[in-house]
């Protein structure tokens, strides 16, 4: 089961209009979602298709402002410059818009992983990354509205919905 599967009942809400998962790795959170991941993803967990390929750090063929949401789940901790990729994928948003993002807190995930075996993922560059760490992001950003957050879901991950 994908990480995006547990949270599909509560994020779907948020995702109305036009928008793009990033990272969907073939299970976009919505059917109507534009699914977007690496030319050749490293992890395929669904057989939605995947209509554009890319790097996720980078999302200049979208025009600013032309989304009305955007989904990513289990992605945003693979990449050291946090704040410049969400500054970027917010300048794709329109005014009004949503920001959806379901991600592990690397500290209970490493806990998760030593108490039940489960392999690490060695991608993570985010040793803080938390709940704490991204709203402390988007408020030296400015100009988001948190509109929903789950601290803890699953065993180690949190939700963040932000309006732009």
């Amino acid at each position: 089961m994908s990480e995006t599967a547990l949270i599909r009942p509560i994020a779907k809400k948020y995702c109305k209009g036009k928008g793009l998962d990033i990272g969907c790795g073939g299970d976009k959170v919505t059917p109507d979602s534009w699914g977007f991941d690496m030319p050749q993803p490293y992890a395929s967990v669904g057989s939605d298709y995947i209509e554009l390929r890319g790097d996720a750090r980078n999302l200049e063929f979208i025009n600013i402002g032309a989304l009305d949401y955007i989904y990513s789940s289990h992605l945003l901790e693979d990449f050291p410059n946090t704040e410049e990729v969400l500054i970027h994928w917010i300048s794709r948003i329109k005014k009004g818009g949503k920001l959806i993002l379901y991600l592990p807190d690397e500290q209970k995930y490493r806990a998760h992983c030593k108490a039940t075996g489960q392999g690490y993922n060695e991608a993570h560059s985010i040793e803080n990354m938390s709940l704490e760490y991204i709203k402390n992001i988007l408020k030296g950003i400015g100009y988001t509205k948190i509109l929903h957050e789950i601290e803890l879901h699953a065993a180690y991950s949190f939700f963040i919905v932000v309006e732009v």
